[in-house]
């Protein structure tokens, strides 16, 4: 599904990748992590083609992205859905028309948008919001409204960047629970993430990045201090 060969993107002097290769799975459960700067922006960025790679092979799914042409671009990222730490709603438009408009800049029919959006509102647990504005919501409710609008085009892949950054331990457990339960439906997850309990207490696979380089790639706890240390004796499988 997602795959890196020999993948280098450099920043001038400063390595944003190296060498990486890694291959991801279809209905595989990824965090990625390591400490700010390791890279993580850089290994999600080349994925979506917002930067190109120097050297190397990416390709997703059916898509080789290094060799992609611009025009095809948007098709790529019809197959990704994204969630942010910041959900990004439309502040001016309901649940129900912030998850609807993903669907219309898909070119979708009113039909097809009464149908689905009310079985995706219903799958996040927020069906009876669908009429609420973002600023009427909690912040879990509104990260749900994002998953929900990411997840709404039946993506291939989707991606969380510190979805669980603004939220409280309880409502950052409801949300891994969620995503968890669309991974289980086929969904590629990769998420990045700082969340050390989080990832702990999931036990899925860990890609480590650091300063530019794969340093890890298995199964098991976070690895990391609050200082960024790393620490390897973690690694080992459970």
């Amino acid at each position: 599904m997602i795959t890196f060969t020999n993948v280098t993107k450099m920043y001038g002097d400063n390595v944003g990748l190296e060498n990486a290769s890694v291959n991801i799975d279809k209905g595989d459960f990824v965090f990625l992590v390591g400490p700010s700067g390791a890279g993580k922006s850089t290994f999600i960025k080349l994925i979506l083609k917002e930067i190109d790679a120097d050297s190397g092979r990416i390709q997703i799914g059916d898509f080789v992205v290094t060799d992609l042409p611009n025009r095809l671009v948007p098709q790529l990222r019809r197959k990704i859905g994204i969630v942010f730490q910041d959900f990004r709603l439309l502040p001016k438009k309901t649940v129900f028309e912030n998850v609807a408009f993903a669907m219309e800049i898909m070119h979708k029919s009113r039909r097809q948008i009464r149908k689905r959006v009310p079985q995706v509102l219903s799958l996040v647990g927020i069906a009876d919001m669908a009429k609420r504005y973002p600023q009427e919501l909690s912040a879990g409710e509104q990260q749900r409204v994002a998953i929900a609008r990411a997840i709404i085009n039946n993506p291939k892949v989707l991606i969380a960047d510190e979805p669980t950054g603004n939220l409280d331990p309880d409502t950052a457990a409801g949300i891994m629970d969620l995503l968890d339960e669309i991974n289980m439906t086929g969904t590629t997850i990769l998420m990045v993430t700082h969340a050390k309990d989080i990832v702990d207490r999931m036990n899925k696979r860990v890609i480590a990045i650091e300063s530019g380089h794969i340093v890890r790639d298995d199964y098991g706890q976070y690895g990391y201090e609050e200082d960024g240390t790393y620490r390897e004796e973690v690694f080992a499988d459970e």
